[in-house]
C-alpha cells in the first residue's frame, strides 16, 4: 500500500481535481491520500471530508499553521503505507508523475525524487529572477546531498528507510531533509514539469529562505561530525 501525504493551507480550490487525478492515476493500486490541514479558513479540511466517503481519503487536523515541514512530518506518522509519498496540493506536482515515484521503489530504489533539473524535467511560467532563486538554493542543497533537484518536494520513500531517522521540522524543504537523512542506499531522480500553481497565492517568502539557510547549516553540521550515512 502507498499512503500520499499533502499538507494543506487554503487549498479549498485546488483539492478535488487533485484528487480526482489521483485517484485516475492510481487506478489498480492500494493507496490512500493523507491531508494534513493546518486550521485552513477557507474550510480545506471540511472539503476533504466530504470527499472521503467516495475516496480513499483521510485528514488529520492541526490547529494552526505549524510549517510544512512538521505537517508532512505528521502525516507520515498517520499514514498506513509501506511507501510514503509527498507532494504539494496546488497542482504543480502532476498527480500523473506519482506511479513513476511508485514504480521506482517497486524496481529496487528506496527513494524516488521527482526532479525537475535532469533530462526530461522542466519548469513552466516562472520568472527569471524565480528560476535564478530555485538555480543558486539547488546547487547549495546538492553540495550536502547526491541529487540535483535538491530542493524538491515531491519525493516516494521507503517507510523502512525512515525508521529511527529524525527529521528536523524546519521551513518548506522537507525534500532535503529526507534525501540528507534517509538510510536510503539507492536514491533516483524521476523528471518531471513543475506547473506555477493556478489556485490561491504562494506561501514562499523571506523567512522561507532564512529557515532554508538554517537547514542548510544543520545539515552541513551533522556532515561533517558524521551523523549522516
Amino acid at each position: 500500500m502507498l499512503s500520499v501525504i499533502v499538507p494543506t493551507y487554503n487549498e479549498a480550490g485546488s483539492l478535488p481535481p487533485l484528487v480526482d487525478r489521483l485517484a485516475a492515476a492510481m487506478a489498480g493500486r492500494e493507496w490512500e491520500l493523507v491531508v494534513v490541514d493546518d486550521g485552513s479558513p477557507d474550510g480545506t479540511a471540511d472539503l476533504a471530508e466530504r470527499l472521503a466517503p467516495a475516496r480513499p481519503v483521510r485528514v488529520l487536523r492541526r490547529a494552526g499553521k505549524a510549517g510544512l515541514a512538521s505537517a508532512v512530518i505528521a502525516g507520515m506518522k498517520e499514514a498506513r503505507g509501506d511507501i510514503l509519498v509527498v507532494m504539494d496540493a496546488d497542482l504543480s506536482h502532476p498527480p500523473e508523475v506519482v506511479p513513476q515515484l511508485v514504480d521506482a521503489i517497486d524496481a529496487g530504489a528506496d527513494l524516488a525524487v521527482g526532479s525537475r533539473y535532469v533530462h526530461g524535467g522542466a519548469t513552466m511560467d516562472w520568472p527569471l529572477r524565480r528560476r535564478i532563486v530555485s538555480r543558486v538554493a539547488c546547487y547549495m542543497g546538492s553540495a550536502l546531498v547526491p541529487v540535483r533537484d535538491a530542493t524538491s518536494g515531491f519525493f516516494a520513500v521507503r517507510r523502512r528507510a525512515l525508521d529511527g531517522v529524525r527529521l528536523n521540522a524546519i521551513g518548506f524543504k522537507i525534500g532535503l531533509e529526507v534525501i540528507a537523512r534517509a538510510r536510503a542506499d539507492r536514491i533516483v531522480e524521476v523528471p518531471y514539469t513543475f506547473r506555477d500553481r493556478e489556485l490561491g497565492a504562494s506561501k514562499f517568502g523571506r523567512r522561507e529562505v532564512g529557515q532554508y539557510l538554517v537547514q542548510l547549516g544543520q545539515i552541513t553540521r551533522d556532515k561533517l561530525l558524521g551523523r549522516l550515512r
